[in-house]
């Protein structure tokens, strides 16, 4: 069986670094977005750092359940804006951020998003094969048509793709069941997140858990040596 190392993720608005490493690990990251739409999470929100602490920045997309995530609409475009308002007051003094500021400010305010996944597998590929070198191939998991709940919609899409590996977050551990991956022929990997090493950081004190543009606009081109690169040394 030839190497083929997947990994399954809703998609997510500007994610945290820690995502990104997960797409790094593998040969195809499927964006499972055929699935129901959870409110109050990473799908909408996400945090960046400022003089004031971290502060949460979120796309409001209504609190209906009773939706796929990729079915997800976003009414309004005036939170577009807001957005771009507060990541620019909050790292306009960040090393890189004159670097970088065209490429977000071009997603934030020359283009009007109407659905809710759409945008963020956009901007979550862009980040990662534009501004941190990713080769990963990125798939959508409704391409796949695959079947189950849960758990069995998981390994279905992976029997489905052809996966050797499975690489998963390491909250999976207290829900998937080993057994069942060995049943297909897919060996288990948990992500450990507990490497990262601090790096210079506006508004102390350091937080890990905010998005990876904080990191961006900090080190720039070096941004992956704190994702991925210091594994190396």
């Amino acid at each position: 069986m030839s190497v083929h190392t997947v990994a399954i993720i809703q998609s997510s608005y500007i994610p945290w670094k820690g995502y990104f490493d997960i797409i790094h690990d593998v040969d195809e990251f499927i964006f499972l977005e055929d699935v129901q739409y959870t409110v109050r999470d990473w799908r909408t929100r996400n945090r960046v750092k400022s003089v004031n602490g971290s502060l949460w920045l979120t796309v409001p997309a209504g609190a209906d359940r009773n939706r796929l995530l990729c079915d997800v609409t976003l009414e309004s475009s005036e939170w577009q804006r807001q957005h771009w308002k507060t990541i620019n007051h909050s790292y306009s003094r960040a090393p890189y951020f004159r670097q970088y500021a065209p490429f977000f400010e071009e997603l934030y305010l020359d283009r009007k998003w109407t659905n809710l996944s759409e945008m963020n597998r956009c901007v979550t590929q862009r980040i990662a094969t534009e501004l941190l070198g990713v080769k990963t191939r990125f798939t959508d998991s409704r391409s796949y048509q695959a079947q189950g709940m849960r758990l069995e919609r998981v390994l279905d899409l992976l029997k489905r793709s052809g996966a050797s590996t499975y690489i998963s977050g390491p909250s999976a551990s207290s829900y998937l069941d080993a057994t069942k991956f060995e049943d297909i022929g897919v060996a288990l990997r948990l992500k450990d997140y507990s490497d990262y090493p601090e790096y210079p950081q506006l508004y102390p004190p350091f937080e890990h858990a905010v998005s990876v543009i904080d990191l961006i606009f900090n080190l720039g081109p070096q941004a992956t040596d704190y994702i991925w690169g210091h594994r190396r040394t």
